[in-house]
């Protein structure tokens, strides 16, 4: 039976978008990789077109996987992640070296499905707190004002019934004038008294890094009273108490089984895992040796990736329509090292390119929160207003190029420690700076770098 996804699937903004513009998109964050942008682009809006196809039809259309292959720092994780930023999808990204076979010591390959929807259910319940969230405001201001003023006791023997309603009318007055301060903000200092959940309860979610459920024990179900937490009394400002009791109105107003059960619609549907350092599992059977460890972990994955069912807490997920978007350097195995079955469910493979200075130019100033900008805006925060001039900047580019190339090529992530580097100075004197104005040029580049740069030693331990 097919289920295909409602409202609620999370690709409204992904129905919106052409892969021309989910590329337009990606380049505000990543420099280059055209085909590698392109690849993404067609996977996402092939998940729209699915959508709209018959549902016997689109149970038989599986997801087009995608193989990056290309040296580190390039960009294919920021591609994979920013491709789950638009598509609204549940993203996790995942090393496969740390899976192992069964049988030896590590995680096993469900779990990748079971942390996918843990995600989305934290995704689903985010969006249904606020949907939520004034009719959670309204119950907290009610309990703080409870608080605040507790009730009239009932009528006294006796009480004639024009006493008991004066004291009625004096008690809702009181209560909205403190409405009105509580809105007001003037009691935000005042002390009240609620019961919190005791969160000092020893946790056993995690056993030798599987989770409870990997071992197949859950002993939150098997013994609640241990895990459920006792209520203790604390007194709090009127401003936290209302911040906790709002949580706690807005918890009791979710369907945490709807929750899960959009979740798993969700990861089902439009759930994107990516899969990086594959090619560290890239090894035939040769009889002995960690190559036998590696063709079985490849061997654990493939059902997952071919479409399985996998049982989790929050209940049974298939994985057939979920993205599996691979990467590796590939720099000592090649991708037909991987076993054929598993080669077979890349059919789309990118080879992203190893970038150089003029790329790193682009990526100093170009993306959204290029690094120029972040550290711009860092000593901002100090009042000092930092400029780079435009030979500056192509300086700092040819020297993280000329790093890169004598020494081990890391991609644009040695444009961080170069950086780093550079304004070790600045950083370091900035809060006793407050005012200035500091403009990096390609003297004091060369002052910061050249030395290391030259020396190849150097640069192999600093940079």
């Amino acid at each position: 039976m097919s289920h295909l996804p409602s409202g609620d699937a999370g690709t409204s903004l992904a129905q919106s978008l052409t892969p021309r513009e989910i590329v337009a998109e990606l380049d505000k964050y990543v420099v280059g990789q055209a085909k590698a942008k392109r690849a993404v682009a067609i996977a996402l809006r092939n998940r729209y077109r699915r959508q709209r196809l018959p549902p016997d039809m689109a149970e038989e259309v599986a997801p087009k996987n995608i193989l990056m292959i290309g040296p580190t720092g390039v960009g294919k994780t920021e591609i994979a992640r920013r491709l789950a930023r638009l598509a609204q999808s549940p993203f996790l990204k995942i090393e496969a070296s740390k899976f192992t076979e069964v049988g030896y010591v590590g995680r096993d390959v469900d779990s990748m499905i079971r942390d996918l929807v843990e995600l989305a259910v934290k995704m689903v319940r985010e969006e249904r707190e606020v949907d939520v969230r004034d009719r959670a405001r309204q119950a907290a201001e009610e309990r703080l004002l409870d608080l605040l003023l507790p009730p009239p006791p009932p009528s006294s023997f006796g009480e004639s019934s024009a006493e008991a309603q004066m004291t009625h009318e004096h008690g809702v007055t009181t209560r909205e004038r403190l409405r009105e301060q509580l809105r007001a903000g003037r009691l935000d200092t005042k002390v009240v008294e609620i019961e919190v959940r005791d969160r000092a309860m020893p946790s056993f979610e995690v056993i030798q890094g599987s989770s409870v459920e990997e071992i197949g024990v859950n002993l939150r179900d098997m013994l609640p009273g241990m895990f459920s937490g006792r209520t203790l009394r604390r007194r709090l400002p009127v401003s936290e108490a209302f911040v906790y009791l709002t949580a706690e109105e807005g918890q009791k107003l979710i369907d945490m089984d709807s929750v899960a059960r959009a979740a798993i619609e969700r990861v089902e549907q439009s759930g994107i895992v990516f899969l990086d350092e594959i090619d560290k599992v890239a090894g035939r059977e040769g009889g002995h040796g960690p190559d036998v460890s590696r063709e079985g972990v490849q061997r654990d994955i493939l059902p997952i990736i071919e479409g399985t069912t996998i049982n989790t807490k929050h209940g049974m997920v298939r994985t057939d329509h979920i993205l599996f978007v691979a990467a590796g350097a590939f720099h000592v195995s090649k991708p037909s090292d991987l076993i054929p079955e598993l080669q077979g469910r890349f059919p789309i493979r990118v080879e992203l390119e190893a970038l150089g200075r003029d790329e790193f130019v682009r990526i100093l100033t170009e993306p959204k929160g290029a690094l120029i900008k972040q550290y711009v805006a860092l000593m901002e925060t100090e009042g000092v207003t930092l400029t780079f001039t435009t030979e500056a900047i192509a300086r700092i580019a040819e020297l993280a190029a000329v790093v890169n190339e004598r020494t081990e090529n890391i991609g644009a992530r040695r444009l961080h420690t170069v950086m780093e580097r550079l304004l070790d100075e600045v950083s370091f004197a900035a809060p006793d700076a407050r005012g200035a104005a500091i403009t990096i040029d390609e003297a004091y580049v060369d002052r910061m770098l050249d030395d290391i740069v030259r020396s190849d030693d150097l640069s192999r331990y600093i940079l």
